[in-house]
Formats: C-alpha cells, structure tokens, sequence
C-alpha cells in the first residue's frame, strides 16, 4: 500500500548515516531490549533495532511509546511495514529514502558475512601441522593402538555414510525488497519434484541461441536483449534442489533482472501478485522452450508461437507437466443447440461460493456447527451451468443471431501437476477487496474424477489412480492489502513439510499445512503421464 507516514520522516542520507546499528563494524542485527536475532526491524525514524511482533514485539512496543515512530524496515527481507496502517508499504519517499536505506542494509550483510568467508580461506590455506603416524611400519605404536585407529576411521566412515544419507539442506531465498511473491513461486516449482527435474536436467539454451539464427532472431524479437528467463530459473532450482549452498539462503537476484528485462511490469520493489507472476514465469518459459529446444518446434511456426499460439497446438515441458485441456459447452436457450470448444489450461482459477463469502470463519470455527469451505464447493462451482450476460449473447448458427445462451466446464484431460488458484481478491465499487475465508482442502487424496468427462477419446482417466492427486505445496498470502501483505509457502519434501518464509525455512507439520489460508495448491497426480 501507498503509506502517508512517509512524508513525516526526515528522510536523506545525512540522516541514515546517523544510525550507529548501520555503522558499528561487525556488529550483528539484533533487538536492542531483548538481543533476538530474529525478525529484526529497524526504525527507519531512530534506527532503533527491536523485534516483530511474532517474536516478542519490542518494535510495536516502540512505535506505541514514541507515538510516531511507526514505519519499520526488516534487516534480512527489506520489507517495509507501518504499525499505524498496519500494511507493508511499497512506496518512498521523493529522496529515495527506503531505496538508500536497502543499500545500507545490504552492504551491512556484506560486511557481515565477508569477515567469516575471509577466515574460512585462510583456514584453508594455512600449512597443517604435520601428525605422527602410529603405524608398526613407522615404530613406536602397539597393535593395540592400530586397532583403536582403524576402529576411529571405520565410526568416521559410518558417520560420514550416515551424512550423504540424510535430507539435503532446505535453502530460503533472501527478499530483494517485496519479493516474496517470488520467493514463494519458486520455492513451490523447486519442490515439484518431477517440473524440476526435467528443468534442470534440459540442455543449455545459450548454446542453442548461439547456434541456431533463427531461434536467435526469434527471441531478440520477443525481447530485445536476448534474455533467456529459463537458464536463470534453472540456476536457481538447481541450487534450491542440491542444498550445496553454505550460506541458509540464496540470492535470486539474477532472475530478478532477468524477469524486469522481460516483463515491465513487475519493476521495481512494489508487491505484486504471486499467481500474475507465476503464470507470466510459466508463459514465458513455454515460449523459450518452443523456441530454443531443437525437435520441438518447426522453423514456420516461429511467428505463431511469438503471436501466442493456443498451448494445446504446441507441447513443451510446461504443458507436459501443468498442461490440462477443459471442454466448453455453449447452449443456446432459444433452439437448444450446443457449441463445444477444447480450451488448453495451465492452472484453474475457482471462486469462493457466495454462501461461504459472508463474515470471515477462522479455522477453528469448523467445530462451531457452520461448515466451511472445501476445495470441492470451489470447484464444483466453477464447473456448474452459469447463463451468460447480455454483453456475452452466443452467435447461434442455428438461429443466425444472438441468442442468451448458457455456458459450463468440464475437464476432458486431466494435467500431471494440478494448479488451483483460489479467486480471493475481487473488485467492489469502491476498491479490490480480499475474501479471508478458510478453505478446506486435502494433502493426500483429491478426486477429481467427478469433474471429468466420461468416455471420450483423449480423456486422461486410464484408471482410478490417474485422477487422485496429492499436495505437493501451497502459497498462502498473508495480510488484507492486495497490494501489499507477505506470501510464504508450504511444500513437502523427503516425505517432510517445510514452511518457506523468504530466508527462513522452517519444518513443518501436517496439522499446520492442513489450517493455512491457501492462495494456490500445486496437486502431483498420483500416477503420472507424460504421453
């Protein structure tokens, strides 16, 4: 949100450079009432560091006792909240204040973790003492003390088989300033086990820009710097799949540029809305893919993939793994006649029953007598008869006019990975409004053969199997603003739940996956075809 509070603060670089939390060498961030190190927020008014409110909220104390302290920025994310709005904020001031205070923060990070790096190395090269040997060859050691060094080296070889064993690291991915639309996209697609290994595992797209000149002039014409969003992505998936990084999190800030280079509009540090970017990420994936990866694509279908042709005429990676087709029905009420129409999809956008839409249930009112929402009153809505508006009258054939008509859905193929995308902002006439209801939904087992259309050649129900489906992530958004709030994400993975929250990650339970306020659900279809 756009935050009036701003304009109150003497902003300017003079004044940051004041705030010795900035200044202090090797200093870490911590809450100066209590020393927490976690979620530490600076007073962009002081630089006064405290805590947030979920640890033991010594900044809202803070914002309460100076009275107009009340814009905060975190120290890791860059987030920017006001306790006064009670919102983050994505706007500065004239000066670029909030801008010239990320940097800070940024070189603050750097300096904090240069020193560590810089010990580690000269570990690495300082000459290692030399160790005697205790072996009968070398003399002086017994048999025994051969055996207790064998015996060392065989626990040692153990613990380190015990090592290579165990989960991989789960890596957060640092906010560059309201990224964790993001952050939340990419930490759900990198635990979708099969999208990334498929992914990762593709050749280098570089290689075959710089080989092919009509790939290449194909893809200068969809951008004019030759950016390849995919080779980025992959980089970034890669490294969130292996766990190899040392530092808890990684810096996508390469992917950042690559997207701004690509799509306009998500410049800049403004939220931004996690499902838009996704399908854009996905869009655009598809379209590099067509273009660059040899065997997929012929040379005279060059200009249709770059007007945008429908998913359905050309297969990628993208539609192998997301890809769906929905059957349409047009029914003219005049004469009856019915019009059908093959619609490819990539995610299904369902809306929230009007019934459940009234005063928000939390959910812990599902005890109360009043049922929630399931993922199954979203989905049967968005599959039941609906008549079309007067602006959208069917040109019937039948009857050579514009005849009300009504329409209905229902899904002839069924994707690998399902996307449901649940419709919680809306527009009103004043403003675009959030629906906070709690919905229900399944980790293991969603059935979605009850939406299918039954014996019709190229419908993806071989068996009962292939139209149950499990969780595999959730982004949930959290706040009321639709400009603004957080976006974090659930995913499972080694048969584990982790909560993704920007730079930490944290592991999770069934219970708390099961209570979140879901934006998108990513299902993996139990038995997978790629046919």
């Amino acid at each position: 949100m756009e935050c009036p509070h701003l304009d109150k603060i003497s902003s300017g670089p003079e004044h940051s450079a004041s705030f010795s939390s900035l200044e202090a060498p090797g200093s870490e961030f911590k809450c100066s009432e209590c020393d927490s190190t976690e979620s530490v927020w600076l007073c962009i008014s002081c630089g006064l560091l405290s805590c947030g409110r979920y640890v033991k909220a010594h900044g809202l104390k803070h914002k309460e006792y100076s009275k107009t302290h009340s814009v905060c920025i975190e120290t890791k994310e860059l987030s920017v909240f006001c306790y006064d709005c009670d919102e983050f904020v994505i706007n500065d001031t004239q000066d670029k204040y909030i801008e010239h205070l990320r940097t800070k923060l940024i070189q603050k990070t750097i300096l904090l973790e240069k020193p560590e790096a810089e010990s580690s190395q000269v570990r690495a090269l300082r000459p290692r003492a030399k160790r005697a040997v205790n072996s009968p060859v070398m003399g002086g050691s017994s048999p025994k003390k051969s055996k207790q060094i064998l015996k060392n080296e065989a626990a040692q070889k153990k613990k380190n088989s015990e090592k290579s064993r165990s989960p991989k690291k789960r890596l957060g991915l640092k906010n560059l300033g309201n990224t964790c639309f993001m952050n939340s996209v990419l930490q759900s697609l990198s635990n979708i086990e099969k999208f990334c290994s498929i992914l990762t595992s593709l050749p280098s797209l570089e290689h075959q820009l710089n080989t092919n000149r009509e790939a290449k002039s194909a893809l200068t014409r969809l951008s004019a710097d030759g950016i390849i969003v995919t080779e980025e992505l992959k980089k970034v998936l890669r490294i969130l799949r292996d766990g190899e990084d040392k530092s808890n999190a990684i810096t996508p800030e390469s992917l950042l540029h690559a997207i701004w280079k690509v799509v306009p509009r998500f410049r800049g540090y403004q939220q931004q809305d996690a499902h838009e970017f996704l399908r854009y990420m996905l869009d655009r994936l598809h379209t590099e893919l067509l273009l660059l990866l040899p065997g997929k694509f012929r040379n005279d279908r060059v200009d249709e993939v770059l007007r945008g042709a429908p998913l359905a005429k050309a297969n990628s990676v993208v539609t192998s793994v997301f890809g769906g087709t929905l059957q349409s029905e047009v029914t003219c009420l005049n004469c009856r006649s019915t019009s059908k129409k093959l619609d490819p999809f990539l995610d299904l956008s369902v809306d929230i029953p009007q019934q459940f839409t009234g005063p928000v249930r939390k959910c812990k009112d599902r005890d109360s007598g009043t049922p929630n929402c399931h993922i199954h009153d979203c989905l049967q809505k968005f599959m039941e008869t609906e008549e079309l508006a007067d602006s959208e009258r069917f040109y019937c054939n039948t009857c050579k006019s514009k005849q009300p008509s009504t329409k209905k859905f229902m899904i002839r193929r069924l994707p690998n990975v399902l996307c449901l995308h649940i419709k919680r902002f809306r527009w009103t006439a004043y403003a675009r409004t959030k629906l906070d209801n709690y919905i229900e939904f399944p980790v293991t087992g969603l059935d979605m053969s009850g939406y299918l259309l039954e014996n019709q050649s190229g419908t993806r129900l071989s068996s009962a199997g292939s139209s149950l489906y499990d969780l595999a992530a959730v982004i949930v958004h959290h706040g009321s603003g639709t400009g603004s709030g957080h976006y974090t994400a659930f995913a499972t993975n080694n048969k584990a739940w982790f909560h993704f929250n920007d730079c930490t990650v944290k592991e999770s339970d069934y219970q708390t996956v099961c209570t979140s306020k879901a934006y998108i659900l990513f299902y993996v279809q139990r038995e997978l075809d790629f046919s």
